[in-house]
């Protein structure tokens, strides 16, 4: 068997792929929201519950079965996720209603849960060096984002059977990639459970934080609140903003104009990867803010230019505040805490990313789709300027303490941080 395995360069660049398929899956259905809507006649509300059941679904999948590859190795918690993602896909091509629809992003969402851990895990057991492990790790997922969108979007409005073949596409790429994750080394000792009461130890929900990483962790959450947030309202309200508010009925154009603001994420954490945490931070939310700040005249002036270059500055915030506020993180915490602290991490980002969304369904059926829009963007934009603010004294807190700038750049591997997410001490 062993000469039958992939080089571990082939082998990085299959799982660097899955990962970029299962995030491409997660944004896929944001620009079919509207057909659906037309189709079935849902209210707003119901579009964000379709979204924010996938998120609650991947948190219960993380927090249960993200940290299972250390104990019976990777490819079989991969090959089962990634057979989940591809019954999900069934069910989405096949829908014929919300109940179905939900039901899908439910079961997208437990595969996403059991598949994000994992991925990352292998991305840094097989990385060919720090550098490009940390930049895959970042980039690949808003990436996939991105890619999601915008295919999703010219699929829709080019292709035949548009609600359909997108999700057979993505059923033959689960499948492309778990034949070849068959042939991936296996890069985890398979150490089993010693008895029942150690298997419920690593199945059963858990999150906290160390004493010693309460503090940073605390004024780092604003930020998180607003970078996911955004990312909420994107792929949730999106597709509606853009048609009903810009008047762009083609789907393509929606696809990338959702698009480009997680392209540009992707690209701000690959294009800051070399600096300072505080410096990634700071020129993350001030971008973040900026972006924001025009997207709201775009959007009150129903002006696409200027709401594409919003998305555009406020996506490479994005990227490079989530890098900055994971570097912060890393140099907090020691090696022996960083499993849980990134767990409570990525529960914080995805509440964050869907609970105000599902807040901003509710009020459009109220306030409508602008004002609803608008009011979401201030909230951001509060966020940001608190988390600036935490920042800002952090930082100050820091150089009190240190006799060494805090400016300095970490020089930990930002992509160990996924490992550590799987690693398990239940």
């Amino acid at each position: 068997m062993a000469s039958r395995q992939l080089g571990q360069l082939t082998a990085f660049i299959v799982i660097a792929a899955t990962t970029v398929a299962m995030m491409f899956s997660a944004s896929a259905p944001s620009p079919l929201y509207p057909v659906y809507q037309e189709l079935w006649g849902f209210s707003s509300f119901t579009l964000t519950v379709i979204f924010a059941v996938y998120v609650i679904a991947l948190l219960a999948g993380l927090l249960t079965v993200g940290s299972l590859s250390d104990h019976i190795g990777r490819r079989p918690v991969l090959l089962g996720g990634l057979a989940m993602m591809a019954v999900s896909m069934v069910m989405f091509a096949f829908a014929d209603g919300v109940p179905m629809l939900i039901a899908a992003r439910i079961l997208q969402g437990l595969a996403a849960g059991a598949l994000t851990g994992t991925l990352s895990a292998t991305i840094v057991d097989l990385q060919p060096n720090p550098r490009i492990g940390s930049v895959t790790s970042s980039a690949a997922p808003l990436g996939g984002l991105a890619f999601g969108a915008i295919v999703a979007g010219i699929l829709i409005e080019y292709a035949p059977m548009p609600r359909e073949l997108i999700f057979l596409i993505l059923i033959a790429a689960f499948a492309i990639s778990a034949v070849l994750i068959a042939f991936v080394p296996e890069t985890s000792a398979r150490a089993g459970f010693d008895s029942r009461r150690h298997l419920w130890r690593v199945l059963r929900p858990s999150a906290g934080l160390p004493p010693s990483v309460r503090g940073v962790f605390l004024t780092s959450t604003f930020g998180v609140l607003a970078v996911w947030s955004l990312g909420g309202l994107t792929l949730s309200l999106g597709s509606s903003i853009v048609p009903r508010i810009f008047g762009v009925e083609n789907h393509m154009a929606t696809g990338f104009i959702l698009g480009t603001f997680f392209t540009c994420g992707a690209l701000g954490s690959a294009a800051t990867s070399k600096w300072s945490a505080e410096r990634k931070v700071a020129i993350g939310l001030g971008s973040l803010g900026t972006g924001l700040i025009i997207n709201l005249i775009g959007t009150m002036s129903a002006t696409l230019p200027i709401y594409l270059l919003g998305s555009a500055i406020a996506g490479f915030g994005f990227g490079a505040t989530f890098a900055g506020i994971m570097a912060v993180l890393i140099a907090a915490t020691g090696p022996e805490q960083r499993g849980q602290v990134f767990s409570t991490l990525f529960v914080v980002s995805y509440i964050g990313f869907s609970i105000p969304a599902v807040i901003g369904g509710i009020a459009v059926g109220h306030f409508g789709l602008r004002p609803t829009a608008i009011g979401y963007s201030i909230y951001v934009l509060v966020l940001v300027v608190v988390a600036g603010i935490a920042a800002f004294l952090r930082g100050r807190s820091a150089r009190r303490v240190r006799p060494e700038p805090f400016d300095e750049p970490i020089r930990t591997d930002l992509v160990t941080v996924a490992a550590d997410m799987t690693d398990t001490s239940r």
